[in-house]
């Protein structure tokens, strides 16, 4: 009986599995191999198929190993060898059968009473519509034919991931059998199963992005089987297993698991040269992995001791092993046997070299099997080397010396390899500037020149060397990509204006001459009149008497600033008839209010890594007095456009930018009249996608203001303090908004996308 080192047997109800046999089938279709597991009840099964069809693993849920289960290590037909193996599951105990396939094969497992049958085939003589090798159970036979009743797919989430599942329903569990065809797809005949008219029908589950892209339901009238084809998304054969009256075909629908290809990295990076000095060795790993199909040819080398150059993967990465663990407890055990062993479990081919001999004594628990087998082989001074799908061991002297012969003869072939002589132009670059950085792919042998008339690099090595050479220029001899910076520096203001102003004024005359004298001797006459004399403010509409027009005296003189083309004002005048009593009040007021905007949009195309500018403005002139006179200088008022853009791999503009505006205010002058310089200015880094819009900056000014004028005392009486008022009200917002465009102008010869 061959236990799993590590796990116990669970006794108890349940099928219990005596023993495996092999042996070969004898048909009139050609030669075939047949496993039969022999156990106490009908078995429940599911199937799987690993290391590209070369492997199956057959899972028997409730059963134990009661006796025999040796393993198979001699080749019998197909098989290369079996394992049975038992296990504890939440469910119960479980038992594994791992059959190893010498080559690809069909194969047909089903239960025959108590036994399970693992039928193999050579896959070039199951050819859709050829007759089955293998002929169904006897017992089937006698069944009447059963039927299809659903073929469907559904979705069922497992923990964190989620899984796939072909549900094929039957009115009776058929016998079956799966193959792969040349074209990638796998099918699942079953023989003597009728299909309904309804179920003849195509699945496309492309949408769901999970494994399986189609399931087709078809009928075989020449072998009267049906037939569920399955095209993949990849390479996964999914889990076949039976559940009551249904075969469920299961597939891992995780995203990363059947993805079309490598996420594309946005950033540009070529790979020119893998650097390999000739006293480096083979590949050191830290664990033993079953080989991916695909990876047959690739040799590695791993150490199982520190001597002779070889790094011991126990003391170098001990913390990277990832087989399973088991526990070991071994006394004068034979090498070969615990290599044996140590293969069994990890599922890898170990071959040893004549000179391995010698017994171990070891006590191992929960250790992973990789780590075992690297301190057996530090134990012994043996290293082992991985070739394709197969272990080579060794001792640690002779795979030193392999490795020096193979160090020699490269070496060898290098000395003798000749020069070749390439010319390797260059477009876009300097040839100068890409020969300092070729140098260092260059052999010892090598050399390289430049041509500055043609801009040509003249190398001279190896071809592996050149062949580098021409791969970096390629990578480097690219469009320098061209940017277009758009700028746009809109500015808005809004102005409003609100004056009310009053003046009022008049006269009263207490005389002979008006008919009302004092009446006394002094004073006799009495005259009262607005002391402001304001010879500039129009007096039309106050009197129509000369003499008010002429010197209009105001008691109150707070006007509105009105004027042609601005506010109005209305004039009133009340007289006596004798002119003893003159009043006259004039009312002015003016509003005003304007919305200005401005928009500059400076442009300019520029390459990558270099500074850019572009400027508008005017010359102002300003007098200056100096000993030799009074001299005229010119300071300037311009729009600029100053930047620096980077493009990223991605596609993105990095830039840094400076924009300046200045402009005069005439509103704002010094003593000689000279304009100020209103100055705008914005400096920054910043990274913008292709041919999108960013806002850099902005300014927003507010300025409201508001003015009383009154006279002292007066203006503070309610309601007729307005008399004696003036009032005016301001408010003027301005706003500055800078926006800045980016666009790559070659972006597809430059950046290729």
């Amino acid at each position: 009986m061959f236990l799993h080192p590590g796990v116990a047997l669970a006794a108890g109800e349940g099928n219990h599995v005596r023993d495996v046999v092999a042996h070969a089938l004898e048909s009139t279709a050609g030669p075939g191999t047949e496993l039969v597991l022999r156990g106490t009840s009908a078995p429940a099964f599911s199937l799987r198929v690993e290391s590209g069809g070369k492997r199956l693993v057959v899972d028997i849920a409730n059963a134990d190993l009661s006796g025999g289960g040796e393993p198979i290590t001699s080749p019998v037909g197909l098989v290369g060898g079996a394992l049975t193996q038992t296990f504890k599951t939440s469910a119960g105990t479980m038992t594994r059968l791992t059959v190893n396939l010498l080559k690809p094969a069909s194969y047909r497992v089903f239960a025959d009473g108590n036994d399970l049958r693992v039928q193999l085939a050579p896959a070039a003589q199951t050819a859709p519509g050829a007759p089955s090798l293998f002929p169904a159970p006897a017992a089937a036979q006698a069944v009447a034919s059963p039927e299809l009743a659903d073929v469907r797919f559904e979705r069922r989430k497992v923990g964190k991931g989620q899984t796939d599942r072909v549900i094929i329903q039957a009115s009776e569990v058929p016998s079956y059998q799966l193959a792969a065809g040349h074209d990638g797809r796998l099918r699942l005949t079953m023989k003597n199963v009728r299909v309904p008219a309804n179920l003849a029908r195509a699945l496309e589950l492309g949408a769901f992005g999970g494994p399986v892209r189609k399931v087709s339901t078809s009928f075989d009238a020449q072998t009267h089987s049906a037939v569920i084809e399955l095209e993949r998304a990849g390479d996964d054969q999914g889990v076949l297993s039976v559940e009551g009256k249904q075969i469920v075909w299961s597939f891992d629908a995780a995203p990363a698991a059947h993805a079309k290809g490598p996420a594309r990295d946005t950033s540009k990076t070529v790979t020119v040269a893998r650097e390999r000095p000739l006293a480096e060795g083979p590949r050191v790993e830290t664990s033993i992995r079953p080989v991916e199909p695909g990876h047959e040819g690739v040799d590695a080398e791993v150490s199982g001791g520190g001597e002779a150059g070889f790094t011991s993967t126990m003391n170098a990465q001990a913390g990277r092993y990832s087989g399973r663990r088991i526990d070991l407890d071994l006394k004068d055990a034979d090498i070969h046997n615990i290599l044996r062993l140590l293969a069994d479990v990890g599922r890898v081919n170990i071959v040893t070299a004549d000179d391995v001999s010698g017994s171990v004594t070891i006590r191992m628990r929960n250790v992973p099997w990789d780590q075992a087998l690297d301190v057996v082989l530090q134990a012994k001074g043996l290293g082992m080397v991985r070739s394709g799908n197969l272990i080579r061991v060794a001792p640690l002297a002779a795979l030193q010396k392999e490795r020096e012969l193979r160090l020699a003869a490269a070496r060898q072939e290098y000395e003798l390899t000749p020069l070749e002589t390439r010319l390797i132009p260059v477009s876009y670059a300097r040839a100068d500037e890409i020969q300092a950085r070729a140098k260092d792919l260059l052999s010892p042998r090598g050399s390289i020149a430049v041509d500055e008339r043609t801009n040509v690099l003249i190398a001279r090595d190896i071809s592996g060397g050149l062949d580098n050479i021409e791969q970096l220029v390629r990578a480097l001899d690219t469009q320098t990509p061209q940017v277009l910076i758009e700028a746009r520096i809109v500015e808005a203001t809004s102005r409003y204006q609100r004056d009310i102003g009053i003046q009022w004024g008049g006269d009263a005359s207490f005389s002979e001459a008006t008919g009302n004298p004092t009446g006394i001797a002094f004073p006799s006459s009495v005259g009262v009149a607005g002391g402001n004399y304001d010879g500039q403010s129009p007096t039309q509409g106050l009197s129509p008497t000369q003499p008010v027009i002429d010197a209009p005296n105001y008691a109150v003189n707070l006007p509105a600033a009105v004027g042609t083309g601005q506010g109005g004002a209305l004039g009133i005048s009340l007289g006596s008839i004798n002119n003893a009593f003159n009043l006259g009040v004039r009312l002015s007021a003016a509003e005003a209010s304007g919305l200005l905007r401005i928009v500059s949009s400076p442009r300019i195309l520029t390459l990558d890594n270099r500074e850019a500018r572009i400027n508008q403005g005017t010359l102002i002139p300003f007098a200056q007095l100096s000993a030799q006179g009074v001299q005229t200088t010119f300071q300037e008022a311009k729009l600029q456009l100053l930047v620096r853009p980077h493009v990223t791999a991605d596609g993105s503009v990095s830039m840094h930018v400076k924009i300046n505006r200045d402009e005069p205010d005439f509103n704002q002058t010094s003593a000689r009249g000279d304009p100020t310089i209103l100055k705008r200015e914005a400096e920054t880094d910043l990274l913008v996608m292709d041919g999108h819009t960013a806002v850099i900056g902005g300014i927003y000014t507010r300025n409201t203001g508001r003015n009383l004028d009154q006279v002292p005392f007066f203006g503070d009486i309610p309601i007729l303090g307005v008399l004696f008022q003036r009032r005016r009200a301001s408010d003027t917002r301005n706003e500055l908004v800078i926006f800045l465009t980016p666009r790559i102008v070659n972006r597809a010869e430059a950046l290729g996308r």
